[in-house]
């Protein structure tokens, strides 16, 4: 498979009450993406909040998602851990189980050096049953792929690209000179689509794409086709939603924004929790500047 193109949903895990997984919301969230031009679907991200789910949990989404997508656009599914061998069987479990891609992260927590990062990847690359994304994510992480892994790592026939949301520009151009055909660079924050396309980054891995698939799509195929003032005038006009978005920790204010805009998907698990009542307002008050919620 070639690198996807386009904006990537990094979608949210609806919950019940109870906390359980809600997969009637879940199944209408992927039908909303789809029918508003969303060019791919990764589950089980930081966005999914995968890591206070269960490995069945975990499973079961994976699957759900695969089964309904049904091919009409490509599925990524996120199987990091900083265990190499946990990652591995998650791996070879995603990709046989018919994942169009996978999303692996540095190993957090316990980091690791630059062959022992290498390795990380490798491993599980080799394995995979369908391509591997890496996830440079340092903020969380505590730990960056440095250029010298992605120099590397790029040449692995089965690695096909890395989601960047270290937020460092200079980092982001130092590793856009590993970029091809076969190994594309994503953006992995919201306010800095236009910023890595104009770099060579071939879409984004989107929270926003959440509450505005259609706009994010957009913003990505009119910079690939030369609109690129187009492009930058949606990445400005929401640029203050984007903020918001991120005003607290991933993915709380998305879920509260999906509530605000009537497509409730439920609320958190522990350690996270609702929004602190100014941060909140500040939410309320960007999308009804936007037009998106009353």
């Amino acid at each position: 498979m070639k690198p996807i193109k386009g904006s990537i949903v990094a979608m949210v895990t609806p919950f019940k009450e109870d906390e359980s997984v809600d997969f009637e919301r879940l199944e209408q969230t992927i039908e909303y993406q789809i029918k508003n031009g969303t060019d791919g679907i990764l589950v089980l991200g930081t966005t999914g909040e995968s890591t206070t789910m269960t490995h069945e949990e975990d499973d079961e989404v994976a699957r759900f998602t695969i089964e309904k997508v049904n091919g009409r656009i490509p599925v990524i599914v996120g199987a990091g851990s900083n265990s190499t061998q946990t990652q591995l069987e998650k791996s070879i479990k995603y990709s046989r189980m018919g994942a169009d891609a996978l999303l692996l992260i540095s190993p957090y927590y316990n980091k690791a050096n630059t062959q022992g990062m290498i390795r990380h990847f490798t491993v599980c690359a080799d394995a995979a049953d369908c391509p591997v994304i890496l996830y440079n994510i340092p903020g969380r992480t505590g730990c960056s792929i440095s250029e010298e892994v992605v120099k590397v790592l790029s040449k692995h026939p089965n690695i096909c690209g890395i989601k960047e949301a270290s937020g460092n520009i200079s980092y982001a151009t130092s590793i856009a000179r590993y970029l091809s055909d076969d190994f594309a660079m994503y953006s992995g924050n919201d306010d800095m689509i236009t910023s890595l396309l104009s770099i060579g980054a071939s879409g984004v891995i989107s929270v926003l794409s959440n509450i505005l698939p259609k706009q994010t799509h957009d913003m990505v195929s009119l910079f690939h086709e030369g609109k690129v003032k187009e492009s930058l005038q949606l990445q400005l006009k929401y640029l203050d939603v984007i903020h918001a978005l991120f005003c607290e920790v991933n993915p709380i204010p998305v879920k509260e924004a999906m509530r605000l805009m009537d497509m409730s998907v439920g609320g958190y698990r522990l350690p996270l929790c609702e929004m602190a009542p100014e941060n909140q307002k500040r939410l309320h008050e960007a999308l009804k500047e936007a037009g998106l919620c009353e």
